[in-house]
């Protein structure tokens, strides 16, 4: 049973009152202290849409009506699109979804207790696992392509994400040239620039910078992508006591400035522009100054953003499921559950690099997709929550059975055993002996097993004529 889209929100870290609050502090921020903006496309979009600017400083600062104005110009539900249409997935309110994430250099090989740099095949091979991991729902890139030129790395990351999963397919791009060439492929992958306006394949995200900071660069790809008419993503990853206060209130509300100049940005620039608030906000190892991925306050941060969005009415992209460690242990399963679990209860509506990731999102492995996907269908069975009516109170039944009876051969068991209880492919329920007899075999054992499976099952590339024309048409793919 496939479990997506599911009404999270039960859990809720923020009172009404707190959430009141850090909205007050997030405008007057806007207002008095205003966001650093290196793009003069960017600044120019910004003050004819109202905003004040200091341009010998770059500051620009907007009055906390003309920031709702403009925040509430962008679309409260985006829709993001597969090429196989139950690939579908509607962002917006509290409903839930999982996907990749990251920009892993590195890949983990159990076997070896070694990593490796990642290579484009690396991808490939993931978008593959992807496909048929059903609980992961969404293909974020997750790999940098360690052996391509620079210029190349766009159109290679993006054509091996559409030409092997049908699940939609979301990147950073480097280039506005590169970006250009993606929307052009994705056009042709789509039929139509029409068709993919109605039905986008693809997602781009462009990040800014904690705190309060829109890169030259990176301003004008979100002007671009918000003329483009592409679903675009607008996260920020401001970390505490280095680039945010140390406490979570203050993260929360460095974050959501941060992510909301994005947001305000492609409504100034094209209103109407379908925008995801997004989060990647976390602890800082004060220490060192090291980022990290696997704390539990990295749940507690998201989950805080996902409450922040449905204040604003805008959909979100957490981030949750990563872990610091360097291997597959205990640590990797735990860090990457509770993560998860507090994003996706919280009603997150895409939990980004909720599979895969580790050593602090510098590192993926195989296996851990195939682990992280069992993890997430036990996630969505508790966003998925407990149905109570006539039919699963069963008072008719227990009536029936009285004292001392038992249930198994009724046929309420067997109606509801596989629906009502989560039915795991990796974890093991054997006795001692039958495990034994199998083989005394560990979870990374039988995620290999998967992982081979996988690999060597048929491909979900493209129909032949559009590949054609793809690598016709597009220059630098490695094909």
């Amino acid at each position: 049973m496939i479990r997506k889209g599911l009404e999270g929100g039960n859990y809720k870290p923020l009172t009404p009152k707190a959430i009141s609050r850090i909205n007050e502090t997030v405008l007057r921020i806007i207002e008095e202290i205003g966001c650093e903006v290196n793009s003069d496309i960017a600044l120019a979009a910004l003050e004819k849409a109202g905003a004040t600017a200091d341009r010998e400083n770059r500051r620009v600062r907007l009055s906390r009506k003309k920031a709702l104005e403009l925040i509430s110009k962008a679309p409260s539900e985006v829709t993001l699109c597969g090429r196989d249409e139950k690939n579908d997935i509607y962002l917006g309110g509290s409903r839930v979804y999982t996907g990749t994430g990251g920009t892993a250099l590195y890949i983990y090989e159990p076997e070896t207790g070694e990593r490796r740099q990642a290579t484009l095949e690396d991808l490939k091979n993931i978008a593959r696992l992807v496909e048929k991991l059903d609980n992961i729902h969404l293909f974020l890139l997750p790999t940098y392509p360690n052996e391509l030129p620079f210029e190349q790395v766009d159109v290679n990351r993006f054509f091996t994400g559409l030409d092997n999963t049908t699940k939609h397919i979301m990147g950073g791009v480097y280039t506005a040239e590169g970006m250009q060439q993606v929307i052009r492929m994705a056009e042709i992958v789509a039929g139509s620039p029409e068709a993919l306006r109605k039905r986008p394949l693809i997602s781009i995200i462009a990040c800014s910078i904690s705190p309060f900071v829109i890169d030259g660069e990176y301003g004008d790809v979100v002007a671009a992508i918000a003329k483009s008419g592409i679903p675009l993503v607008c996260p920020a990853e401001p970390l505490c006591g280095a680039t945010s206060p140390v406490t979570l209130a203050a993260n929360v509300t460095v974050q959501t400035v941060d992510s909301l100049m994005g947001v305000m940005l492609a409504q100034a620039v094209n209103p109407g522009t379908p925008v995801i608030f997004g989060s990647v906000a976390t602890s800082t190892d004060l220490r060192d100054y090291k980022y990290i991925s696997g704390s539990v306050e990295m749940g507690l941060l998201n989950a805080a953003g996902a409450q922040m969005a449905q204040f604003y009415k805008l959909p979100f992209y957490a981030t949750g499921g990563m872990t610091d460690s360097k291997t597959l242990d205990a640590q990797s399963g735990y860090e990457s559950a509770i993560t998860n679990l507090l994003c996706a209860l919280s009603g997150a509506n895409f939990i980004h690099d909720s599979a895969g990731l580790m050593e602090f999102a510098l590192t993926a492995c195989y296996e851990k997709y195939v682990i992280d996907n069992e993890i997430l269908g036990m996630v969505m069975r508790a966003v998925e929550g407990i149905r109570v009516d006539d039919e699963t109170l069963a008072y008719d039944l227990i009536k029936e059975v009285g004292p001392g009876g038992n249930f198994v051969t009724a046929k309420h068991t067997r109606r509801f055993m596989r629906k009502e209880h989560y039915q795991p492919t990796l974890s093991d329920r054997n006795s001692r002996e039958k495990w034994e007899e199998r083989g005394r075999k560990t979870t990374r054992e039988k995620a290999a097993e998967t992982v081979k499976a996988i690999l060597e099952s048929p491909t979900a590339g493209l129909p032949d004529a559009v590949r054609r024309r793809v690598l016709s048409e597009i220059t630098g793919i490695v094909a």
